[in-house]
C-alpha cells in the first residue's frame, strides 16, 4: 500500500511540476518579447491576442483569449466577457500567481502596463490596487472608459486555493 501512495504522490508531483513549468516559462524578458506567439486580429478561444509588457518587472507575457486552465497554463488569459485591448470599456486579464504573475505584487499605483496586439500598442497606468474576495465579480464590470484590470490569486505564497484576488486597475493613457 505504501508503494501505491508513493507512486501516486510522484505522479501528482510530476503532473503539477510540468504544468507549473509550462506557465512559468511563458514569461520572457521584455527585450525578447518578439519570441512570443504572434497575436491575430481576431481570435478564437485559446489563440494568442497580444502580449502584456510589464516594464517594472522586465517581463513580456503572452495573452491568450479565454481564462480556462488550458489558456492559463500557456500565459495570461483574456476574460472573453470583457472588452478587447484599446476598447472603451474594461479589459480583464488573469493569470496564475505561481507562474506568470508570481511577481505581480511588486506592481503598484503609477506603474505602467503595456498591451501589444496585432494592430496597436496600448499603454495603461495603474490607478488602484485592490484585494478582493475570490467571488467578487466587480472586477469584470463594464467601465465608462478604457480600463485594464489585471487579476491573480492572493496571497501570493498561499498553499492551496487562495481566498482572495490581487487586482490592478489601470486606465489607458496612450494608444
Amino acid at each position: 500500500m505504501a508503494v501505491f501512495f508513493i507512486a501516486a504522490g510522484a505522479l501528482l508531483f510530476i503532473t503539477n511540476a510540468s504544468a507549473w513549468w509550462q506557465g512559468y516559462s511563458a514569461a520572457v524578458p521584455l527585450d525578447q518579447h518578439d519570441q512570443l506567439p504572434k497575436p491575430k486580429r481576431t481570435a478564437a478561444i485559446g489563440e494568442p491576442i497580444g502580449t502584456l509588457l510589464i516594464p517594472k518587472l522586465n517581463l513580456a507575457l503572452p495573452i491568450f483569449h479565454g481564462t480556462e486552465e488550458e489558456q492559463l497554463k500557456k500565459g495570461v488569459g483574456h476574460d472573453v466577457r470583457s472588452a478587447l485591448p484599446g476598447e472603451r470599456n474594461n479589459v480583464v486579464l488573469s493569470g496564475h500567481r505561481d507562474t506568470v504573475f508570481q511577481q505581480l505584487g511588486k506592481v503598484g499605483v503609477d506603474d505602467v502596463l503595456i498591451v501589444a496586439t496585432a494592430t496597436d500598442t496600448f499603454t495603461y497606468q495603474v490607478r488602484n490596487v485592490r484585494i478582493v474576495d475570490a467571488d467578487d465579480r466587480t472586477v469584470i464590470v463594464p467601465k465608462p472608459r478604457a480600463t485594464l484590470t489585471v487579476t491573480t490569486c492572493y496571497p501570493f505564497h498561499f498553499i492551496g486555493n487562495a481566498p482572495k484576488r490581487y487586482v490592478l486597475v489601470a486606465e489607458l493613457i496612450r494608444g
